[in-house]
């Protein structure tokens, strides 16, 4: 499976609720802090919801398959 790497560029104050928890759905806290997840379609549409608040970059496969 597809590998992501989920680094926080910008702050969730001043967005709503919704944004704010998917950013700690993901797993992040604080700013520049970065996350790797699998790139399930549910992952993929977080990110999706959240993209100008985070950095995202594609490492390869987890060599689970």
């Amino acid at each position: 499976m597809e590998r992501v790497r989920i680094t926080l560029t910008r702050s969730p104050i001043g967005y709503n609720k919704r944004q704010k928890a998917t950013v700690k759905g993901l797993g992040l806290k604080k700013i520049r802090q970065t996350v790797e997840h699998d790139a399930t379609e549910s992952i993929k549409g977080m990110i999706y919801k959240i993209r100008h608040l985070v950095e995202v970059e594609v490492i390869g496969n987890s060599g689970g398959e």
